[in-house]
């Protein structure tokens, strides 16, 4: 495989959260996502806006849940957890079309995204090593 090749390939298949949050903030974000931890994980905090769906769940249920024609992106905890990637690789199979999450629930709020939580909605200043700080509008690359 050619670096183009493998290069195009991630980028068709990966997503960030700075990109994430962007869409989000859009009136129409183009994909779902889709936290595929535990209820217990989704229970302590999630993305806002996100809809839930543990990994095992996917295949009996993502066809009821979800319309196939809409684009799904999928995150688990963080860059040390492949939860988002066999999320990703489950709607694949059902006949999704579907994107991983770079990053996880961990950069999301690294980066001073807010997180739903049972005490509200929550969030904690960007992380100056993994984010710029003081940008209009939040924390975004720039990439």
């Amino acid at each position: 495989m050619t670096a183009i090749a493998f290069f195009t390939a991630k980028l068709e298949f990966q997503t960030d959260v700075s990109d994430v949050a962007k869409a989000l903030a859009s009136d129409e974000p183009g994909f779902v996502l889709v936290d595929s931890r535990s209820r217990a994980a989704w229970d302590q905090g999630h993305i806002p806006g996100a809809r839930h769906l543990p990994t095992a769940e996917i295949a009996a249920r993502a066809g009821e849940l979800f319309d196939p024609a809409v684009p799904v992106v999928t995150y688990c905890w963080g860059p040390g957890c492949d939860g988002a990637t066999r999320a990703a690789l489950a709607f694949a199979l059902a006949g999704f079309e579907v994107k991983e999450m770079i990053g996880g629930v961990e950069y999301w709020i690294r980066e001073g995204f807010p997180v739903r939580t049972p005490q509200g909605e929550i969030s904690a200043a960007a992380d100056p090593l993994t984010a710029p700080t003081g940008m209009p509008g939040g924390p975004v690359c720039g990439c």
